[in-house]
Formats: structure tokens, C-alpha cells, sequence
């Protein structure tokens, strides 16, 4: 990230800043709006609220008198958020696709481009080729250009540190997931940021998903592999090397055995007790042909009450017991968020996950619950994180200087 302006006094600058931060969140105010819920002067507020229009973060209404809302006296002038004086991107660079959205700077998504990635032909090149080809088709749906850019946020299957780098690995996986992305972007926008998929998950959800109004939880990607987003004392937690939540440990705990997600143990769980023939007498789950056989199909079937299928998910509930059971005893959170696409009918499985959940870890167990957040959340958190950067650097942004500012730059 970049300083573009110089440094505001602090008095001023935490007046700019509190200000902002009202405005960010509010719909059309006064001043006197302002005033209320932001201890600054009359005099201070009004110019403040002048300065913020002049770096084009606000606009100045109608005033009330105009929309109808004030018949005596001076009318009150009335301002609200530019939502469209920059646009952040929001970028979910996974193994096996790359997507992009473009949003305002209250989050909402003007455009999204998906370009599907073979992993058997993938190199950091071509990542970063990829990367670069679909947030451009994505500015050009959104009718936009780089210069529109305050804040791009890029999430990747690898861990990350402060500085958006991810640490060697010993085949190479996390420099093809995150081929120095900081770089790649860094001409693109004023803040370029790279996170772990799993903590962008964790992001989402604590903006918008199951995690609202938590400041401790773990969110679990846990489709084809697990991946935890640390969110501890009310914010992201990465680790020295942007490891934290990273789950390679699970290959050395007893009754998990590997960092596989939810849908490969609800198939090879179906798979071994039809194998076996194990499952109980009527269960439609022994005719489904294997190649059919997937997580979904299995979910499904649980949903309906196939004894088979319920058998399943009670297997692999237990299982995810045990990750839970393992998390709350090491971080001590109140929630863990099963977040991706497999949470839509991981219902059967966290009800087993509860029931089977240990008490024997002293402290509270936590509460299982599934994101609504979907298959898109790494791309959601991905804009929220682009948004919170942009939102709390915003005065030193070089498109936010102001007009003098700007014409010496």
C-alpha cells in the first residue's frame, strides 16, 4: 500500500476520519445529524463536511426544503456518501478458477467475470495472466477503467502474511496460488491487498454472514478441504507467515486423519458402506450408481430422512466434531461457521456434529451453524476486505486528495 497524499494534522485528521466513518454508514444527513452522533463543533462539522465534499467522497443533496421535507426557515443542507467516486474489486482466485467483482464504496456489486483455471496446466504466469484478464473484463462490464480503482482485495488457497507474500512451499502449491499477486496489481489500484481464502471467509462472514456481531469465531471452508479463518478478540488472526488456520495438522489427529473437507468424507463414507453393504435395508442411497455419487446427492437424501444417508452424515458429523471439538479447545470461540457451498445441506452433519460434539472440553463447546453466505463467500469477503482497507485509509488515498493536491501531483 501506498501514502499518495501528505499527512493530515491528527486533530484535523481525526475529525475528517470520524466524520467519514459516520457518513459511510448513513444514508442523506444534516449536519446536525452529524453533530449528534460525532462530538465535534457546528463550525468544525460544517467545514469538515466542505472538505469531504471537495475530495469528492460526499455530495451535497437537495436540500430539505426541496425534497419536500422543510417549509420554515433556512433549509438544512443535506449530504450522503459518493458511493461512486471509486470502485474496489473483490477477487476469489481459486485452484480452479479465478473470479472478480467490482463494487461501490458501499459494497454494492456492479460486475462479475469467472474464468474457469485447469490445474494440471497451471504456473504462477498464468495465474497472474488469468488474474489480470478477468478483472479487466470486469471493469469493461462495469463500464469502468483501472483509474476508477481505490482498492483491490485478492484471496488465494495459500497462506499470506501482512505484506500479501505467502511462504515457500515444498512443491511450489502456494507460490502458483499467490505468484506475488501484490506485485502483479500493485500499478492497478492505491491498495492492493492478498489474503487466505479461508480469512476472507472469516471477513464475510463476520460482515454480512453467521458471524455478525461475533468477535470470536472460526470460519471453515470445508467443501473439498478445510480451511479456518481465524477471527479472535474482534480481528483476523494470520500468524508469522499467514499460517494461522492452516489445517495440514489434521493429518496427525485421531479420527480426522487429513485436511479433507466435507464432501470427499460424505462420498467415501457412501461409497465404503454400500462396499460393505452395511447400509440399512431400503436406504436409497445403495442405488445410486457411483458415478453419480456425490456430496450433494448424499445431502440430499439425508434431508429426506434416508436412513443410509443419515448414517452418513452422522459418520462424518462425528468427525466434524472432533475439528470443532479441536478448535474451541485451542482458540476458545463461540461459533464455528461451516461457510462455503457445502453449507447449504450440511444441516444433517452439524446436527450430528452437535450431538457428538465432546464435553469433555471444559470450556463452552461451540455452536455449529452454516454460512448463508454460499459458494461466492471468499469473492464477498474478498469486496469487504477491499472496502475496509479503503474505508480506513481513505484521506490518504491519492483520488480522495484534495483539488489542489491533486493538481501538484
Amino acid at each position: 500500500m501506498t501514502d499518495a497524499t501528505p499527512s493530515v494534522p491528527s486533530l484535523r485528521r481525526h475529525s475528517l476520519d470520524a466524520v467519514l466513518a459516520y457518513a459511510w454508514d448513513a444514508e442523506a444527513f444534516t449536519a446536525s445529524d452529524v453533530m449528534a452522533a460525532v462530538a465535534l463543533t457546528r463550525s468544525t462539522t460544517i467545514d469538515v463536511l466542505d472538505e469531504l465534499v471537495a475530495r469528492g467522497l460526499l455530495i451535497e443533496m437537495p436540500n430539505a426544503r426541496a425534497v419536500g421535507e422543510y417549509s420554515k426557515g433556512r433549509p438544512a443542507r443535506r449530504f450522503a456518501l459518493r458511493a461512486d467516486a471509486g470502485l474496489v474489486v473483490g477477487v476469489d482466485a481459486g485452484r480452479g478458477h479465478v473470479t472478480a467483482t467490482v463494487a461501490d464504496l458501499r459494497g454494492v456489486p456492479v460486475a462479475t467475470s469467472r474464468l474457469s483455471i485447469d490445474p494440471e496446466r497451471d504456473s504462477p504466469e498464468r495465474r497472474r495472466r488469468a488474474a489480470e484478464k478477468v478483472v479487466d473484463a470486469t471493469l469493461t462490464r462495469a463500464r469502468a477503467s483501472r483509474d476508477d480503482l481505490v482498492a483491490i482485495c485478492l484471496g488465494v488457497p495459500a497462506p499470506v502474511d501482512r505484506a500479501g507474500r505467502s511462504p515457500a512451499h515444498h512443491d511450489g502449491f502456494w507460490q502458483r496460488m499467490n505468484p506475488d499477486f501484490v506485485d502483479t496489481f500493485a500499478s492497478w489500484a492505491p491498495v492492493v491487498r492478498v489474503e487466505n481464502d479461508a480469512s476472507l471467509a472469516a471477513v464475510a462472514e463476520h460482515a454480512q454472514g453467521a458471524a455478525v456481531g461475533y468477535d470470536d469465531f472460526v470460519a471453515l471452508l470445508a467443501g473439498e478441504r478445510f480451511g479456518a479463518g481465524l477471527w479472535l478478540d474482534g480481528r483476523l488472526l494470520r500468524g508469522a507467515h499467514g499460517g494461522a488456520g492452516e489445517t495440514v495438522a489434521f493429518d496427525r489427529v485421531e479420527g480426522v486423519g487429513s485436511a479433507y473437507g466435507l464432501a470427499p468424507r460424505c462420498v467415501d463414507a457412501a461409497r465404503a458402506a454400500i462396499a460393505a453393504g452395511t447400509l440399512p435395508a431400503g436406504s436409497a442411497l445403495a442405488d445410486v450408481p457411483d458415478d453419480d455419487l456425490d456430496a450433494k446427492t448424499v445431502l440430499d437424501l439425508a434431508a429426506e430422512g434416508d436412513p443410509g444417508a443419515l448414517a452418513v452424515a452422522a459418520e462424518v458429523g462425528g468427525q466434524l466434531a472432533i475439528v470443532t471439538g479441536l478448535l474451541g479447545s485451542l482458540f476458545d470461540v463461540r461459533r464455528v461457521v461451516i461457510s462455503g457451498a457445502i453449507a447449504a445441506g450440511a444441516g444433517p452433519i452439524i446436527a450430528a456434529a452437535a450431538e457428538a460434539l465432546p464435553a469433555a472440553l471444559h470450556l463452552p463447546p461451540p455452536e455449529i451453524v452454516a454460512s448463508p453466505l454460499g459458494a461466492d463467500i471468499v469473492s464477498v469477503g474478498a469486496v469487504a476486505a477491499a472496502l475496509e482497507a479503503t474505508r480506513s485509509r481513505a484521506i490518504d488515498l491519492a483520488p480522495f486528495a484534495l483539488p489542489a493536491d491533486r493538481a501538484r501531483a
